[in-house]
């Protein structure tokens, strides 16, 4: 009887859990508001490497990528100026490799520095993760690391 009772009490814990992590809010996807449509997505697929999914507005305004195994990132064409913003907002990218990524930005003349703001260096954080940072095309900072959490 004590086994059934907590069975049926571990179930219960379990089905609670479950429906509160359907409750919760997940990561839809991320909008950046363009300039130059092309440039932006020459950058976001062919220098970071990922990948364009179909986007339901065939406008010619926007491009969607994979960013994960359910988010997005949405690029807009339309705005009027770049970004100024703070490298303190970012969007960061997981790679293998930070040395193999540095290697690809060298090899497309692309500037990139550390969380200190030093060119063609990389930071290494408190936890070994390796880490650094450049603008895209409009001017939003991109962090790139090698974390594998």
């Amino acid at each position: 009887m004590k086994k059934i009772l907590l069975l049926g009490l571990f179930s219960c814990a379990a089905l609670t859990v479950a429906a509160q992590s359907r409750t919760r809010p997940v990561l839809n996807h991320i909008a950046l508001y363009v300039q130059d449509l092309q440039k932006a997505t020459v950058f976001y697929r062919d220098l970071l490497g990922l990948d364009t999914i179909p986007e339901p507005f065939h406008d010619g305004k926007h491009t969607w990528f994979a960013v994960g195994p359910a988010s997005h990132l949405h690029l807009i064409a339309g705005a009027k100026a770049k970004q100024q913003g703070d490298r303190n907002t970012h969007i960061c990218f997981s790679v293998p490799s930070v040395e193999a990524f540095i290697e690809r930005l060298e090899k497309a003349g692309m500037e990139y520095i550390n969380w200190a703001g030093e060119k063609k260096k990389l930071t290494v954080r408190v936890d070994g993760v390796k880490q650094i940072y450049l603008q895209d095309p409009d001017g939003y900072w991109v962090e790139v690391n090698d974390a594998t959490k």
